[in-house]
């Protein structure tokens, strides 16, 4: 018969993976590769003396989601792309280490349980998709930001230019009629293109897949309102977020933050200068709330049943004449509904908009 393991342990010994066994009733690893000493920085041989101190460099807002993926692991359940952090070492400076593992449980005989799987270190890859994200959030709120400032100006001069129309209607300068006409024209095609550039951003990164990933929203909230409230003067809304520090759950990171984003613009969008929009999250256990209310202009009775249908009747200009596609809302729907979570609202006119999203603490199916 075959001995397949050691046939593996050529390959094993040669990647740059980290390749163990895990003894699980003798508490202690029988095999693991020569990456463990670049990956963990310590030869190999005092690996089950280093398991104690390793364990006890675990992030702590990683400890309670290491114990549960252990706890399906010991079930005879695959557990596979688990990223975990590990901190600098006491006494010395630095970023946590990024760890993903992968591993699966086999049982021999009685008392002969055994977990074996890989390491991979990915630090350079976390540090490079969270400067992606951070990038990504920061363009798409500075866009929204953008496109505010830059439409403000057209629709002023539009409506100098209407109002000028209308008091020279009594010269009946033709030429003059016309000139005029083409401002407010031109005026208008410039709102649209900027905000056709604005919705094509967000729906070209709403496709139908979803990548889930363990993400603290938290702090990605807190950034965006950030990003906001550097702008209010401009805006002429004030923002707010509350929160907690930490809130962990799984979900797509860049296509939530659209989610996000597009909420946003709409209260920026119906919400008159000085005006207050607030972001707030509430971890509940089971699952995590996030709210985004403003004191805009509200949305009408006859428009709520109808606003999360797909070029839905309930579309309309904001109040400084920004288009709509009538997209969004229809686009934000399937996105949380991806999550397996839920979004409704509560308004009356002249009253503010209040949206709610429900997203259950889900993990990826492994």
């Amino acid at each position: 018969m075959l001995d397949f393991a050691s046939l593996f342990r050529p390959l094993a010994e040669r990647s740059q993976l980290l390749y163990f066994v895990y003894h699980v009733e003798a508490r202690e690893v029988v095999y693991v590769s020569a990456a463990y000493d670049t990956i963990v920085q310590h030869p190999r041989e005092t690996v089950n003396q280093d398991l104690p101190a390793l364990l006890a460099r675990l992030h702590p807002d990683d400890q309670t989601y290491a114990a549960a993926r252990l706890t399906h692991l010991l079930q005879g359940k695959f557990v596979e792309d688990v990223e975990l952090r590990l901190m600098p070492s006491p006494g010395r400076a630095g970023r946590p280490q990024w760890l993903c593992f992968t591993v699966g449980r086999v049982e021999q005989a009685p008392g002969q349980t055994y977990l074996s799987g890989t390491v991979q270190d990915i630090t350079q890859t976390r540090e490079y998709i969270d400067n992606a994200d951070r990038f990504n959030k920061k363009k798409n709120t500075t866009l929204e930001i953008l496109s505010h400032d830059l439409a403000g100006p057209f629709i002023m001069i539009k409506q100098v230019a209407g109002y000028l129309g209308e008091r020279i209607e009594s010269l009946q300068d033709a030429q003059l009629s016309e000139l005029l006409q083409s401002v407010q024209t031109t005026c208008q095609d410039s709102v649209n293109l900027i905000r056709d550039f604005v919705d094509n951003e967000f729906m070209e990164s709403s496709s139908v897949r979803v990548k889930l990933e363990r993400v603290n929203l938290s702090p990605s909230l807190h950034e965006i309102v950030q990003e906001l409230q550097k702008s209010e003067g401009g805006l002429g809304k004030h923002f707010s977020f509350t929160g907690p520090a930490a809130c962990y759950l799984h979900l797509d990171h860049n296509k939530f933050m659209q989610v996000v984003n597009n909420l946003l613009s709409n209260s920026i969008k119906f919400t008159p200068d000085s005006g207050h929009i607030q972001v707030a999250l509430q971890d509940l256990g089971h699952e995590v709330l996030i709210t985004i209310k403003d004191t805009g202009i509200g949305i009408p009775q006859q428009m709520q049943p109808v606003l999360f249908e797909r070029f839905t009747p309930a579309r309309r200009p904001g109040l400084r004449g920004e288009k709509t596609t009538g997209l969004g809302m229809s686009i934000i729907k399937a996105i949380v509904e991806l999550h397996r979570g839920r979004i409704w609202f509560e308004s009356a006119e002249d009253d503010g908009t209040t949206f709610f999203i429900a997203l259950p603490r889900l993990e990826p199916e492994k």
